[in-house]
């Protein structure tokens, strides 16, 4: 039998990378080829409160995270199996204007 303290695993001794979900297409890819999005809470300016979905490119932004492929197909299949609130805990009417600003100017730089 072979002694475990020599046996070498090259899966343990690497590190993988985290691998999330995109909430429109529900493809499995690594963290790093994803815009990770979050919900934050703005005043409406009548005393109302809305929901703002906003990218979170840098990944630092506080609250639950939910992630997203920087496509609009994806934009567009989440939107319509409205993936957004259930992704991000949220209720209520979701404002994505940010978000879709962001993947429009996107591509224009790309």
């Amino acid at each position: 039998m072979p002694d475990r303290t020599t046996e070498q695993h090259p899966a343990s001794t690497r590190r993988s990378a985290p691998v999330r979900t995109c909430i429109g297409c529900r493809k499995r890819e690594l963290a790093v080829d994803l815009l990770r999005i979050v919900a934050q809470d703005r005043d409406a300016g009548d005393g109302s409160r809305i929901v703002v979905i906003v990218p979170d490119p840098r990944r630092r932004l506080p609250g639950r995270g939910a992630w997203l492929h920087p496509l609009s197909s994806c934009l567009s299949t989440a939107e319509r199996r409205r993936a957004f609130g259930r992704a991000l805990r949220v209720s209520g009417h979701l404002d994505i204007s940010a978000l879709e600003h962001y993947l429009e100017n996107r591509h224009e730089h790309s």
